[in-house]
């Protein structure tokens, strides 16, 4: 990289878990790369910190009172950071003309606005926000090619699968056209914090055990898409987005070790999987550095140690989140929008306590019911049935109070 620019990128969601072994990995590599944007939704603290070490030219906080009081302290502490408010401001430093890569990880619905506008102006976008692509689904991969995007991702499963195709039909923006090679993909699965907890345990479920993953340092939201599979039900549609495979030729296999992270079986038989330790730092640097491979940090894996990697089918009874998600992804058009935006509503109820764990897939079931699925033609199509979805939800956790009044 000597003489060459450095690779200006902006971190949207940069206090979440992602967004910190985003700036990890950027930190060991300032040769390479300028920390151009961060951005936060409410950890101002944690985002002031991180401006004064890495010294962005743009912070953006969704909240102006806050962004106001951040803006005084850095003028205060020296920083030359300005600070931006409001949701419009995140899509504004996506598209910005001096940003060469945008690392999208604001969590759940919140981050698509961005991250179009990333597609849009053709950036380099490393994907670690799934609802984004969930929601939106073809749109979102439209706007990638008629922007001259590079679309890269980041969740570990999809990182794995896009090393796994090895780039073999395959555009950085997504799938030319359907894999006439691939049999299948396998998306792997912890099982997360429950995988062997009787059924029966699971009535009283608080959010501090639905958090404790066994294996990954997630936020909170995940997590519990985590501990009800949810995520891997959302990482199945991403899945048939990205490599333009029909819900059929994505499955999801429990491997508890958490250190295969997909697996790709082609059609002569060959089956290719992407292992390592579980750390987000693999798969960030890998978009980070492609097509090149640079340093990320992360412990070299011990085979020896690890010993025996096991793998089983989920328990579709005891994940019912599953089955939910594969009959959106069938169904597409508005239904994953749905789908994604009761998960949503359930998740964050039963975090504050206001819903049982079990009652999670539920609440998603009844909304997916009531919905008849349309075509998602738009990002007004889009958001609507995302705002439908939403009331839909709140309703029911309505009447799930009432019944246990």
């Amino acid at each position: 990289m000597s003489g060459a620019r450095k690779l200006r990128v902006a971190v949207l969601g940069s206090t979440g878990s992602i967004g910190l072994s985003t700036l990890d990995v950027l930190q060991r590599h300032g040769d390479r790369y300028e920390v151009f944007a961060l951005t936060a939704h409410s950890n101002v603290a944690r985002l002031r910190e991180q401006c004064l070490a890495h010294r962005p030219q743009f912070a953006v906080v969704v909240d102006a009172a806050a962004a106001a009081r951040l803006g005084a302290e850095l003028l205060s502490a020296g920083s030359a950071t300005r600070v931006l408010a409001g949701e419009a401001a995140l899509s504004e430093i996506a598209a910005h003309e001096q940003v060469d890569a945008v690392m999208a990880a604001i969590v759940g619905a919140a981050g698509l606005r961005s991250s179009l506008a990333a597609a849009q102006a053709g950036k380099r976008i490393m994907l670690a926000n799934k609802e984004a692509l969930v929601m939106s689904g073809a749109l979102f991969m439209q706007a990638v090619r008629d922007g001259g995007a590079t679309l890269l991702p980041v969740d570990s499963e999809h990182n794995a699968v896009f090393q796994c195709l090895s780039g073999q039909g395959m555009t950085a923006g997504g799938a030319r056209g359907p894999r006439t090679d691939v049999r299948r993909v396998l998306l792997t699965a912890s099982g997360g914090p429950f995988l062997r907890t009787p059924a029966s345990a699971l009535l009283g479920v608080t959010p501090e055990q639905a958090c404790a993953h066994p294996r990954w340092v997630m936020g909170r939201k995940i997590s519990v898409d985590s501990a009800t599979l949810m995520n891997k039900g959302l990482e199945q549609i991403e899945a048939c987005l990205l490599f333009d495979l029909p819900p059929a030729q994505v499955e999801v296999v429990v491997h508890p070790q958490s250190i295969v992270h997909s697996l790709v079986e082609y059609i002569d038989g060959s089956m290719l999987a992407q292992l390592g330790n579980p750390d987000m730092r693999t798969p960030i640097a890998h978009a980070l550095g492609w097509p090149e491979r640079i340093v990320s940090g992360v412990e070299s894996l011990d085979i020896l140690r690890v010993a025996r990697l096991d793998f089983e089918a989920p328990d579709a009874a005891r994940f019912p989140c599953l089955g939910l998600a594969r009959a959106a992804a069938e169904a597409g058009g508005t239904a994953p929008a749905v789908l994604n935006a009761a998960n949503e509503v359930a998740v964050e109820a039963f975090l504050q306590r206001r819903l049982a764990f079990l009652e999670i897939p539920e609440v998603i079931e009844r909304v997916l019911a009531r919905h008849q699925t349309a075509p998602a033609n738009s990002l007004e199509d889009v958001l609507n049935a995302d705002d439908w979805a939403r009331r839909e939800a709140h309703a029911a956790l309505t009447a799930a109070a009432g019944v246990c009044a």
